[in-house]
């Protein structure tokens, strides 16, 4: 078994609540640390599993079973920084600042998935990954950034059609073609 780590966000009870913590320790969420952060709660998870799909589904489970509690999302889910795509990549941030600006390698760097003017802007890793892997031959095994993003999709779809109606959402089935 592998130990994998993941941050879900959750929606619900307070999860900080005596209770509400020990139903989640009685529910197997006793490999989470439970936290808040400006009204955001969250469950950051170390779960042993035989596979990342395994992990992450099986957290979501024990929390929904916890009666008042749903996972919104994976937080950061597939998104990386410049600076983590050097350290994954073993080159250093000026190099990938380069990359980014087209001003080294064969231009056409995966746009920023957040606003291109931020100051702190985040990349689809899988991209990232796709990218350095056709045009500079770089191997980047990041499948499991790929499946987390893909996850979070059908987390937040989940989450926001309580709040769309049945045609927005059937826009969106078909949009997808689910």
């Amino acid at each position: 078994m592998t130990t994998f780590a993941f941050t879900l966000i959750v929606e619900g009870s307070d999860i900080q609540d005596a209770e509400v913590v020990d139903a989640l320790f009685e529910a197997g969420c006793g490999d989470a640390l439970v936290g808040s952060s400006d009204g955001v709660q969250f469950l950051d998870f170390d779960r042993e599993a035989d596979s990342l799909s395994e992990a992450v589904l099986s957290a979501v489970s024990d929390i929904e079973s916890v009666e008042e509690l749903s996972v919104a999302r994976i937080a950061d889910a597939g998104l990386i920084t410049m600076a983590e795509i050097a350290a994954r990549t073993g080159r250093t941030r000026e190099s990938i600042r380069l990359l980014v600006a087209g001003k080294r390698g064969p231009g056409g760097f995966p746009p920023p998935a957040t606003d291109p003017r931020s100051r702190y802007r985040l990349w689809r890793a899988g991209e990232v990954e796709y990218w350095m892997r056709a045009y500079l031959g770089e191997a980047a095994e990041w499948q499991e950034d790929l499946y987390l993003a893909a996850l979070n999709i059908g987390l937040e779809f989940r989450h926001h059609r309580a709040y769309l109606s049945d045609a927005e959402v059937a826009d969106i089935r078909a949009l997808v073609d689910l």
